[in-house]
């Protein structure tokens, strides 16, 4: 089944997560994730709001987690540390 990977994100930093958005988008699309929402507009109806809000589409939780392990993906995330504030979770699809 499909997964949604979901990043809730507070910019700290934006030249380090500019470096983190750079190395980012190749590793998702390496692991057969696609952008469906990347800081958009938005409406915050519960919960903490986070002014950046990224989903992407992989074929599988297991491709989506895959992907945030893997070296090329982490590579990225360390200039994300200390640059942002965030929230990450996969969720499979009814699709």
């Amino acid at each position: 089944m499909p997964a949604l990977w979901i990043a809730h994100v507070t910019v700290t930093d934006a030249d380090a997560y500019g470096k983190y958005a750079e190395l980012a988008g190749p590793a998702i699309a390496k692991h057969g994730g696609e952008f469906i929402a990347r800081a958009g507009r938005f409406v915050q109806l519960e919960g903490k709001e986070r002014p950046r809000n990224v989903v992407a589409k992989f074929p599988s939780v297991e491709a989506a987690v895959d992907c945030y392990n893997s070296p090329d993906y982490q590579e990225a995330l360390n200039h994300a540390r200390g640059a942002s504030e965030r929230e990450l979770m996969v969720v499979e699809t009814s699709e």
